[in-house]
């Protein structure tokens, strides 16, 4: 089992880091294969908290080589500034490997992100404004700066020229802002050249020797399935692809080399910024969910929009990353409903789908249908094994199975490492 992909199941937050921290400690390399700063995992191990944006979860895991891949964008001020306090705490960073075809974010595309936000209005995506969308046009367009351009000031200045022609054009006579000069970002740019140069490596070469050695690669997605920029609720999606496929050209190895896809799902679902949400709650029940699962954006504090499980979206995620195991998170937060809503289906114009519908315009319209669940009031944080589980709360656990497309193999019952229940060795 040389390579196995970590996916989000649903609009993220599903509690990826956790998964990886709990397969981190049997794997050798753990490695973040797209997205940048804009979104967040967290990890509570004993009594500590870690909140972790750029840096992949194994970081925190002894003996593991974390991995930013070349499907990452990267601010190098966060990046150091999230070492600094992983090393004031006690946490050994010296392990990080960073590839050298990454793209930097330069401080115009963080203006730009907030400018053309601000200019959309009521059509705004939601985005965090970090720049991480405007770097991926930027990539895509050919004039984006790789990691590697950093030790090459003759190639870093002409990049950052060539970058500007049109960037400044936009500034100042669409959005009324002063040009960015060549000068003051080449000179950004070029502060974090020393200290970032121990730790730049040909990433693709790193793993394709690790994986000839036998050697466990864990390939950790950032966002989720239904924030793919291919695959999700377009254009309300981030600007990477959060798939499994994306794994391969993100991480820099073969498709051939994934023997394993585990996808995590929340026992309900949450979303942060704008984008249809079939089974969205606007009542108490929302504000529940919210309080006890305490749903607030790990990188930007803002409250997360919470809904009941979607087993439509489930099985679109199954069948597009091609799933072989659930991680279900967070059964704890649903303890004390007299009974849970499960969506089997969407009703669209009188009509009723129990697939995703093909069209942003049908998905935006989509009624949920539920089948409703008898409940549970015991305390299921201390469970370890099915057994463990209250009758209510297991016949949920395997409802959702029965219906997902794939097995439940761990399901989580509280944030700290040993509260899974692990039900099929996700290593074996």
């Amino acid at each position: 089992m040389p390579a196995i992909a970590l996916i989000g199941a649903q609009w993220g937050d599903e509690g990826k880091g956790k998964a990886t921290d709990l397969l981190g400690r049997r794997v050798d390399y753990v490695v973040k294969f797209n997205g940048g700063n804009n979104a967040g995992h967290t990890v509570v191990i004993g009594d500590e908290k870690y909140a972790l944006h750029l840096l992949p979860s194994g970081i925190l895991t002894p003996g593991v080589t974390p991995v930013i891949g070349n499907g990452v964008v990267i601010d190098p001020a966060v990046l150091f500034q999230e070492l600094d306090g992983l090393a004031e705490r006690g946490v050994d960073t010296s392990r990080l490997v960073v590839s050298a075809n990454a793209h930097l974010i330069p401080s115009y595309n963080r203006t730009f992100d907030k400018v053309t936000e601000r200019f959309l209005g009521k059509r705004k995506i939601g985005t965090t404004g970090r720049g991480i969308g405007p770097t991926y046009a930027d990539k895509m367009s050919r004039v984006g700066i790789r990691v590697q351009d950093l030790f090459d000031e003759k190639i870093l200045r002409q990049k950052v020229e060539g970058a500007l022609e049109q960037k400044n054009q936009l500034f100042v006579k669409v959005y009324n802002r002063r040009a960015a000069t060549v000068d003051e970002v080449t000179d950004e740019l070029l502060a974090s050249a020393e200290r970032m140069r121990p730790l730049v490596a040909d990433t693709s070469l790193v793993l394709g020797q690790a994986l000839e050695r036998g050697e466990v690669v864990l390939l950790e997605g950032g966002q989720a399935t239904l924030l793919d920029v291919d695959h999700g609720t377009y254009p309300f999606v981030t600007s990477s692809n959060a798939t499994a496929g994306g794994a391969c050209t993100g991480a820099g190895i073969p498709p051939t080399a994934i023997s394993r896809v585990i996808a995590i799902a929340k026992a309900y679902i949450t979303r942060v910024g704008e984008g249809p949400f079939p089974t969205e709650l606007f009542d108490a029940d929302g504000e529940r969910l919210r309080q006890v699962g305490h749903e607030f954006g790990t990188t930007t504090g803002r409250p997360r929009r919470c809904g009941w499980f979607d087993l439509p979206i489930t099985r679109y995620a199954q069948r597009i990353n091609g799933v072989t195991d659930f991680v279900l998170t967070k059964l704890d937060v649903l303890t004390g409903w007299e009974r849970v809503p499960v969506c089997v289906a969407y009703e669209v114009d009188g009509e009723r789908h129990d697939e995703l519908p093909m069209t942003q315009t049908e998905f935006h319209h989509a009624v949920p249908v539920y089948e409703f669940l008898p409940g549970w009031r015991e305390d299921v944080s201390g469970a370890r094994t099915l057994a463990d589980l209250p009758r209510g709360a297991r016949a949920y656990v395997d409802y959702l199975q029965e219906r997902a497309g794939a097995p439940i193999s761990a399901i989580g019952v509280g944030p700290e490492r040993e509260q899974t229940i692990v039900v099929n060795d996700l290593l074996s």
